[in-house]
C-alpha cells in the first residue's frame, strides 16, 4: 500500500496523543502510554486539556452512573448498596455476588434473564478463589450483573419487554440516551455495543467530565444525585476492596469516581471540579499514575493519592522500575 492511499493519509493526518505515562525499567524508559485528559474548574470551564478532549470516545463503564440514573427515572425504587451495585463494575467478591442474587430474587428476575456474558470475577484474586472452589463462568459473576439486574427490573416495572432490554431502540435505552445527553451537555454521536452487551454511548472526554460534575452538583432527590450519593456511601459495591475507585471514594469525602474499560477514568470533586481521561492503547496499568498526578493538579492531598500512583515493575522477585505520570 502506497502512502497516497486514503487509509495511509488518514493515519498520517491523525494527531498523535501526548505521552501521559512512561514505563521505566532499571532506570531506562522502555515505553510510553499516550492519551488525552481534561480537567474542569469548579465553574465547569476547561482548566487543562491534553490531547483531543473534544472528539467522541467510548467511556465504557464510566457511563454506568448515567445508566443507573436512567433506571431511577424509569421508576425503579433503588437505594443504598443496591443502587451502588446498579452503577458498578464489581470485583466479583462474595458480598457482590450475594447482593446481585438477592436483588434478582427481590425483583422476581431469573438469573437466566440476565444477558451478561458468563464470566469469571473481575478481580484476579477473586477469580483464583472462585476457580479453586470449582465454580465456572457465570452470568451473575460478570462485573456488570448489578446493572443488568436493575435494567431488567425497571423494564418489568414498566411493562416493557424484558427479552430486548439491551436493544438501542428499547424504551429504557432511549431514556439512558436522554440522561447521558442532559448530564454531558452534548449529543450522543455514536452508539456501539459494550462488553456486557449493553448499548455504548460515545461522548467526548469533556462531556464525560461534565456529566460527573453534573451528578455531584445535582439537587438532592434527583436521580443523578441519588446515584452519586449511593456510590459515595457504598464505594465497595461500586468496585471492590482492592480497587482505586473504592479507595478514592472511601478516603476523600465527596469524591465520585468510576473507571471504564480501555483505560478510561472519570472523577468529580464535591465542589464541581472534575477530570476525565483515556489512555490511547487501553493499558489499565497506566491509569493509577495518571489519575494520581491529575488529582495532585486538582490539589487533592491525601495518602490514597500515593497509593493509587503505585505501579511497580518487577525483575524476578525484585522491584526494578515503575510506570509513572509524564505530565
Amino acid at each position: 500500500m502506497t502512502s497516497s492511499t486514503p487509509l495511509a493519509a488518514a493515519a498520517t493526518d491523525a494527531p498523535i496523543p501526548p505521552v501521559l505515562a512512561e514505563v521505566v525499567r532499571s532506570g531506562f524508559v522502555e515505553g510510553h502510554h499516550r492519551g488525552s485528559l481534561v480537567v474542569l474548574a469548579a465553574d465547569g470551564s476547561v482548566e487543562l486539556a491534553l490531547g483531543d478532549v473534544d472528539s467522541p470516545v467510548y467511556p465504557r463503564s464510566a457511563n454506568k452512573p448515567m445508566q443507573a440514573a436512567a433506571v431511577l427515572r424509569a421508576g425503579l425504587e433503588l437505594s443504598g448498596e443496591r443502587l451502588a451495585l446498579a452503577a458498578a463494575s464489581h470485583s466479583g467478591e462474595t458480598f457482590h455476588l450475594d447482593l446481585v442474587r438477592k436483588m434478582l430474587a427481590e425483583f422476581g428476575v431469573a438469573e437466566g434473564d440476565l444477558q451478561t456474558p458468563p464470566d469469571l470475577p473481575y478481580d484476579p484474586q477473586e477469580a483464583e478463589h472462585y476457580l479453586a472452589a470449582g465454580h465456572v463462568r457465570d452470568r451473575v459473576t460478570m462485573n456488570c450483573s448489578g446493572k443488568h439486574a436493575a435494567m431488567i427490573a425497571a423494564c418489568a416495572a414498566n411493562g416493557w419487554p424484558v427479552e430486548s432490554y439491551l436493544a438501542p431502540e428499547h424504551p429504557l435505552q432511549r431514556l439512558t440516551v436522554e440522561v447521558v445527553e442532559e448530564a454531558s451537555g452534548e449529543r450522543v454521536t455514536h452508539v456501539g455495543t459494550d462488553g456486557c452487551g449493553a448499548p455504548l454511548l460515545a461522548l467526548s472526554l469533556t462531556g464525560l467530565a461534565r456529566a460527573f460534575r453534573a451528578f455531584v452538583l445535582a439537587g438532592p432527590g434527583t436521580a443523578e444525585r441519588r446515584v452519586a450519593d449511593a456510590m459515595r456511601a457504598h464505594p465497595e459495591y461500586v468496585a471492590g476492596t482492592r480497587r482505586p475507585d473504592t479507595w478514592l471514594m472511601s478516603e476523600v469525602p465527596g469524591v465520585l469516581a468510576k473507571m471504564g474499560a480501555e483505560a478510561v477514568q472519570a472523577v468529580a470533586l464535591p465542589d464541581g471540579r472534575a477530570l476525565a481521561f483515556k489512555i490511547d492503547d487501553g493499558a489499565a496499568r497506566a491509569t493509577g499514575p495518571v489519575l494520581a498526578r491529575t488529582l495532585e493538579i486538582l490539589g487533592v492531598d491525601a495518602p490514597v493519592v500515593t497509593r493509587i500512583a503505585e505501579a511497580p515493575l518487577y525483575g524476578g522477585a525484585h522491584r526494578v522500575g515503575e510506570i509513572r505520570a509524564a505530565f
